[in-house]
């Protein structure tokens, strides 16, 4: 009598798309542009990396998480008063500012289901 044999499925590692940051608002709340099309939900929570030895003049974020809302394809809002805070700058780094996609709220997640899919029986 032979067992039931599951089928193998090659797993691929999810690897969160890093998006690169053009400017940082000082406002409140505080509005990043990045350089292409985010791809991001509202309610996604983003953690920003700004490299040393600059920070692009803005030390405080570098790895904070924010939940975020989207404004446009490339902008996104967060909830911090940047007013104060240095000026965002570009340049004095080998490397690129940049936000990564890390989480989504639940709440996010269910409404995504609920728009997808069309309950058993109808409406």
């Amino acid at each position: 009598m032979g067992g039931i044999t599951a089928p193998t499925v090659a797993l691929i590692p999810f690897t969160p798309q890093a998006r690169a940051i053009s400017t940082i608002s000082n406002a409140n709340p505080a509005v990043i542009t990045t350089t292409q099309n985010h791809g991001y939900l509202s309610q996604a929570v983003v953690r920003f990396f700004l490299p040393p030895p600059t920070y692009f003049g803005m030390p405080q974020l570098n790895g904070q998480f924010f939940e975020i809302i989207v404004l446009s394809p490339t902008t996104f809002s967060i909830p911090l008063d940047t007013t104060l805070l240095g000026t965002f700058t570009s340049g004095g780094s080998l490397q690129v500012p940049q936000t990564i996609s890390i989480a989504e709220n639940a709440s996010t997640l269910l409404s995504a289901e609920k728009n997808a899919f069309v309950p058993i029986g109808g409406s």
